[in-house]
């Protein structure tokens, strides 16, 4: 096949702002952890813009460049950092009191990080009851939090010199929302920030700012946020890049392993029984029934996607599926998630699994801040706006185009990310057919 025209990316010139929301364990450890790197003390495993590399052409040419060689991505010397928490703590602070990284990998960056102050949070409690904070933006109506949220955008793209910006949310999950008439158009979303409806969560307020600002936003917690009609047309007329749902990093990362791998060998599934304990913030906010309830949906869906139970009734049209999280604070960031799976084979005969993922939250989630961050810049330098489903590798709840079920197969979603990348340059896509290699000529 012919190599393709690729699309016109724009270059990654000047300084990229990398604004969050939220400077808690899993910022301070991609911002101290970028630092690093850096200063080469360090190396970015997890992060496949960093470290990955990608095939291109046949397997006889062996052409496998690194993805960070292979498309314009901006360089980690030219990311800046910015960030908004109700706790307002600095980054080196915010970084001990998570207790994710030892000090080799924070005193000597400790004037840098003390250097990154959070701005104050437009944060409201009946949305995470569990957290409080004193750094927090004060305004009559929504509509003034949005506007002073829209002002911090400015004045951080003036201060650092950043050429262009992206935003992602690494906040606290928020309290289970559906939506609304609120979030059908841009009218009644503004109406209803002026109103104050409880339907306007503060994710939505800095979604609807960023998009507003001309900044892609990228949604790591499983929060409503952009994924409602308003915000999703306001990104494709604005051509801006969106996605989300919710970091894929620990235990469900691994269900998107082990489930393919099941319905790959027809192997029925009769129950998956998973419980995490972790101490860190997010322990403490998922330990509210009402924002255990958005996180569970999220981890819920992925069985049911991925294994098709209308489809092969035999094999999981019966499957017990319970995910339960519980606040354990001696573990901090250390999350432990235990997986019983009960699966059966030939002639029916049950077969158990075990799996006990000892993870680091963070450690697992920071590399996919980074790559969020340069594949939403180098979306929008593509001219690729709305929904960036080729991103779904990163999440556990991938948006989708209305009416598309998400994909969550980590392999079938590895494969979308790089046949993006390899079409994006020109490259022809690589099926795996491979049949050219014993056709005889």
């Amino acid at each position: 096949m012919a190599q393709q025209d690729g699309r016109d990316v724009a270059p990654a010139k000047g300084k990229l702002g990398v604004m969050l929301v939220g400077l808690g364990a899993v910022s301070t450890t991609f911002i101290a952890g970028v630092e690093n790197v850096r200063r080469g003390t360090a190396l970015p495993i997890g992060s496949i813009s960093q470290m990955g590399t990608i095939r291109l052409g046949k397997r006889t040419e062996k052409r496998s460049p690194k993805i960070k060689d292979f498309v314009p991505l901006a360089r980690l010397e030219d990311l800046v950092f910015a960030a908004w928490d109700p706790i307002p703590d600095d980054a080196y602070s915010a970084a001990k009191k998570a207790g994710v990284l030892e000090a080799p990998h924070l005193e000597p960056i400790a004037d840098f990080l003390k250097s990154i102050k959070p701005m104050a949070a437009a944060f409201d409690q009946s949305y995470v009851k569990r957290l409080s904070g004193t750094n927090v933006k004060r305004g009559k109506t929504k509509r003034d939090l949005a506007e002073q949220l829209r002002q911090d955008i400015r004045d951080v793209k003036k201060r650092s010199g950043a050429d262009r910006l992206v935003m992602i949310w690494a906040a606290s999950t928020e309290v289970f929302l559906t939506p609304g008439p609120a979030h059908q158009s841009l009218q009644a979303f503004e109406r209803a920030m002026e109103q104050n409806d409880p339907a306007i969560a503060p994710s939505m307020l800095y979604a609807y700012a960023a998009l507003m600002e001309g900044v892609p936003f990228a949604n790591g917690a499983p929060n409503l946020t952009v994924d409602v009609p308003v915000l999703q047309q306001l990104a494709e007329e604005r051509k801006l890049p969106i996605g989300g749902k919710d970091f894929k990093t620990g235990q469900t990362m691994m269900k998107t392993v082990l489930a393919p791998a099941f319905k790959a060998r027809m192997l029925g599934l009769a129950g998956w029984y998973s419980t995490n304990i972790l101490g860190n913030r997010d322990g403490e906010v998922l330990d509210d029934p009402e924002s255990f309830k958005t996180k569970e949906e999220s981890k819920l869906g992925v069985l049911e996607y991925i294994l098709q139970p209308d489809q092969y009734p035999e094999l999981y049209g019966n499957v017990f599926h319970k995910v339960r999280i519980n606040y354990y604070p001696p573990r901090g960031d250390n999350k432990e998630g235990w997986d019983n799976i009960d699966i059966f084979g030939w002639l029916g005969y049950p077969m158990q699994i075990k799996v006990d993922f000892l993870c680091r939250d963070s450690i697992l989630a920071a590399p996919i801040v980074l790559d969020l961050a340069l594949f939403f810049d180098l979306a929008q330098r593509a001219g690729l706006s709305g929904i960036q489903e080729w991103l779904s590798f990163y999440f556990k709840s991938p948006q989708t185009a209305p009416g598309l079920y998400p994909e969550h197969d980590l392999f079938i979603q590895q494969t979308k990310l790089k046949n993006t990348l390899r079409w994006l340059m020109g490259e022809e896509q690589i099926t795996h057919l491979g049949i050219e290699y014993y056709e005889k000529a």
